[in-house]
């Protein structure tokens, strides 16, 4: 199903984490719980570089959110996909330096075979040192005990992160304790039934007038 408000809740979700992380609000956050009066470097949004994996309607609208507000977007997916405004790229031998030239990666790519374990250490270390991970698309595209590793060695800065392995997330994972990963609940984009509900009675009476329903599965890709 492909919803207007979902897309555009999660691109609301996407940009607050790539604003916390340019204007240093998690660093901020953990200076007031030290009680320290400390201003940090402050870049302007087109000195940051963002890249959207994923393509799809919420990969467009947040890309497009994003550059309104006049950051350096750019786009990847596996295949070929055109918007206006944003450079684009397609392939998996284009990957390693669309991550290489981003200071914020949001993923928000399908889960397939291709993408399942995409980030794993291997894949975390094409991207820019200081760079931060968003993930809003699904848990098992990111290798945890990878991540967590890459960011003990100061590779990445920071890892904002909606979906895991293991829902919800256990009590004793170290990832609600660490102090470069910013945990929530997978409601970066939750199901607005007033929206939802005019979609799917949309493709209920195209099926009883004998028409295909719109934004069908592809199973050959995935989705």
């Amino acid at each position: 199903m492909v919803d207007p408000m979902m897309n555009r809740a999660m691109a609301e979700t996407a940009t607050w984490a790539v604003l916390s992380l340019h204007r240093r609000a998690f660093d901020y956050a953990a200076q007031q719980r030290q009680t320290q009066w400390r201003q940090l470097p402050q870049k302007r949004a087109d000195e940051v570089a963002v890249l959207v994996l994923g393509l799809g309607q919420m990969g467009r609208t947040t890309a497009l959110q994003l550059r309104a507000l006049g950051y350096r977007v750019s786009g990847w997916s596996a295949r070929p996909q055109q918007l206006e405004g944003v450079a684009t790229s397609a392939g998996w031998a284009t990957l390693p330096a669309a991550l290489g030239g981003a200071d914020v990666v949001v993923n928000l790519l399908p889960l397939t075979d291709d993408t399942r374990g995409l980030f794993d250490r291997a894949r975390l270390a094409q991207m820019r040192p200081g760079a931060s991970l968003v993930n809003l698309a699904r848990g098992a595209h990111v290798v945890e005990m990878d991540l967590l590793a890459v960011l003990n060695a100061g590779h990445l800065a920071h890892a904002v992160l909606d979906v895991f392995d293991s829902e919800p997330l256990p009590a004793t994972h170290v990832f609600w304790f660490h102090p470069r990963i910013t945990v929530w609940p997978h409601a970066a984009a939750q199901t607005d039934l007033r929206s939802a509900a005019a979609v799917v009675a949309a493709n209920v009476e195209a099926a009883r007038r004998g028409e295909a329903a719109a934004h069908r599965v592809d199973r050959s890709r995935g989705y």
